[in-house]
């Protein structure tokens, strides 16, 4: 049971190409977003598409996975837990972001 703490999962679709970065220290790190999309029909009938944006972030052999293999459109499976950070910008502004850290992931859909 320990490992439902903070965790999350999540299907959805890569809405950009992975964007990956290696680190002063040779780690590598790749961003991603994904869309999450619910189906329903309102009180009149009409069918609603409600997307969320997630933004993942991916370190070590997962960025390195996802660098080779995952590309804007690309239907994934994302396991993972939820991260809060703030940073300060570039005119002193506290910015707050949150990021799913991905533990894994699974590639989704037809084969490309």
């Amino acid at each position: 049971m320990k490992n439902l703490r903070n965790s999350i999962h999540l299907i959805g679709r890569l809405g950009f190409d992975p964007e990956v970065k290696e680190l002063s220290n040779g780690k590598k790190m790749a961003r991603m977003r994904l869309a999450t999309s619910e189906d329903y029909r309102d009180a009149a009938g009409k069918k609603v598409s409600n997307t969320q944006w997630h933004q993942l972030v991916a370190w070590g052999p997962k960025a390195k996975f996802a660098e080779d293999f995952l590309k804007k459109g690309k239907e994934i499976a994302v396991e993972g837990r939820l991260n809060h950070r703030s940073f300060e910008d570039t005119e002193g502004n506290t910015r707050y972001v949150t990021e799913i850290v991905v533990n894994n992931f699974i590639m989704l859909g037809a084969k490309t």
